[in-house]
């Protein structure tokens, strides 16, 4: 018997990740009129920024449902494994809720975890899950660990753009105007489940240093967990920029930083050129 670790694609680990780090990631469906894709599988991720800046109308998402989640949890469970299921957080989606409706079914063989978290954040949840489960730790332990864990895992992220934010109805068309005329850059966070805007800096500079304050204030980044960082549309140029410019946050502590191209579900309202780190909070080891 052994662990089956599921995700979500919303956690922009892709397919061939998952091959590597045996698991298993469901795709969400990604819908631009009436077609309909599988998020980072008859989709992928670059084909998916081509039709977004081609689009006037942003993508739809739906969740995974209870029988999607169903099919997959017997796959394992009928082989003789555990599951742990990560799902993106119940404050966006339906998707946890579908998937304990369908756990319900494999007793204790299925452990479901809300994350709390999507995009990068949610990446290193389920990085830290298959860090334990390689370890050897049977999958309560290391259920009962990422629970308590949970609360250290953060995401900033810095847009680009506010247009793709006005296309899909979270700010108004004069704000986004204005903003644009500015260079004003929306700086958010996941917090209790939902994006939280953290402020609006004026051109890069300003925004990088308000993502280094960010990761400064919440305890600094801790290198012993996992840790990643992100981008939307089809280059890292910017993304490497800062991590350049943001180099002492890890000399000496790590080679480099991982770097995800960020997929449909914040890509959708960020559009291209979009920046994120992720990272567990180092705080306790001061």
């Amino acid at each position: 018997m052994s662990i089956r670790i599921i995700t979500d694609s919303a956690s922009d680990i892709s397919q061939e990740l998952a091959a590597k780090w045996n698991i298993t990631v469901i795709p969400l469906k990604v819908r631009f009129g009436e077609e309909e894709f599988l998020d980072g599988v008859t989709l992928p991720v670059r084909q998916f920024y081509e039709r977004l800046v081609e689009s006037d109308e942003i993508p739809k998402t739906s969740q995974i449902t209870p029988y999607e989640y169903g099919q997959v949890f017997r796959e394992f469970v009928d082989r003789g494994d555990s599951v742990i299921c990560f799902c993106l957080s119940s404050g966006v989606s339906g998707s946890y809720q579908s998937a304990c409706a369908a756990a319900a079914e494999f007793g204790d063989r299925v452990y479901v975890v809300d994350t709390r978290q999507f995009c990068i954040s949610q990446y290193i949840i389920v990085e830290r899950a298959v860090r334990l489960r390689d370890q050897g730790l049977p999958a309560q332990q290391i259920y009962e660990t990422i629970l308590k864990e949970l609360p250290d895992a953060h995401v900033i992220a810095i847009f680009n753009t506010l247009e793709y934010l006005k296309l899909g109805g979270r700010i108004s068309s004069i704000s986004a105007f204005a903003g644009g005329l500015l260079s004003i850059k929306p700086v958010l966070t996941i917090e209790d489940g939902v994006v939280k805007i953290l402020g609006k800096a004026r051109g890069s500079r300003n925004g990088n240093n308000m993502l280094t304050e960010f990761i400064e204030k919440t305890g600094g980044i801790d290198f012993d967990m996992p840790y990643c960082s992100g981008f939307t549309g089809f280059s890292d140029e910017t993304l490497q920029k800062y991590l350049k410019d943001s180099a002492f946050l890890y000399e000496g502590k790590a080679d480099s930083i991982p770097v995800a191209n960020v997929g449909a579900t914040i890509g959708t309202y960020a559009g291209p050129g979009a920046i994120a780190v992720a990272f567990f909070a180092g705080h306790k080891k001061k």
